[in-house]
């Protein structure tokens, strides 16, 4: 069952449900769009599929094809109308249904209960996407592939390239971590209530392989570099590293944050891990 318009505003009479801004509750209410969700998503009989911010069960329902799903939903009053909806569709038998802040969730134990590697597809709330996303990329390597909708500005944010105005923290880290591309964008009329931007679908890939740094030591970096990033970067990281690493890294200290590329980062992080260079606050 996919459900549009008719059948959202139903549910959310029947249980006198308001959507509420404040958790960035945006439904879909177009079935196509859920049909190309599953589409691009991939999905196989093996897979594991983790879903933040549930809602009522609009995409949950498309997951049929999968072994599993784990469905996390932090407001309280969207939990009969999931229950509901999985039940109608069969759902239920594969899904369990978490009452939870994703926000809260410690990421390893959480997995250390739920083995094995998972897939994510989300309609995240727009008020966490963002942080929720590099917590994830940090955290849960047991999630091997990803895709959520997110606002198209955030969007913009993780795949951007160096040298431009989007290019920040976001960029560096998803791309540090995965293969990361816009693979549909989705106009806002999709959904209710109808938000004041656009969206896009954020597909993230993670590296087979990473190149071996220090990531606490490049997260530092990246905080105090792009904290500051209009000054040259031999100013901002100046109680952190000196000539002899921008050199060793081959890099030019009158660069900027948003100059460097992520392998740029990276060779900067090692040059800082040197032991007499690691005494980060």
């Amino acid at each position: 069952m996919v459900m549009g318009i008719k059948e959202v505003q139903s549910i959310l009479d029947r249980y006198s449900v308001v959507p509420t801004r404040s958790l960035g509750q945006n439904f879909v209410i177009d079935p196509n769009i859920i049909r190309k969700i599953v589409r691009l998503a991939d999905l196989s009989p093996e897979d594991q599929i983790l879903e933040i911010g549930a809602g009522f069960g609009a995409l949950t329902c498309g997951f049929e094809k999968v072994q599993r799903v784990v469905a996390i939903e932090f407001d309280r009053y969207l939990l009969a109308p999931l229950n509901e909806m999985l039940q109608e569709t069969r759902m239920l038998e594969k899904t369990e249904i978490i009452h939870a802040d994703a926000m809260e969730i410690k990421w390893g134990d959480f997995f250390s209960k739920r083995p094995g590697n998972w897939k994510m597809v989300s309609n995240l709330p727009y008020n966490i996407s963002s942080t929720l996303l590099l917590d994830l990329l940090d955290h849960a390597p047991q999630i091997t592939d990803f895709l959520v909708m997110v606002q198209r500005e955030v969007g913009e944010r993780f795949v951007a390239n160096a040298g431009t105005a989007s290019y920040g923290i976001p960029s560096v880290k998803a791309q540090y971590w995965s293969e990361v591309s816009i693979v549909a964008h989705v106009p806002s009329k999709v959904f209710f209530p109808v938000p004041n931007v656009d969206s896009v679908l954020l597909k993230f890939s993670r590296h087979l392989s990473l190149e071996k740094v220090d990531t606490d030591v490049m997260w530092r970096l990246l905080k105090t570099g792009f904290g500051q990033r209009r000054k040259m970067l031999r100013k901002s990281l100046k109680s952190h590293i000196g000539i002899t690493e921008f050199n060793s890294a081959g890099l030019d200290p009158k660069s900027r944050p948003q100059d460097l590329t992520v392998g740029d980062w990276v060779s900067l992080a090692v040059a800082a891990g040197c032991e007499e260079h690691n005494g980060f606050k």
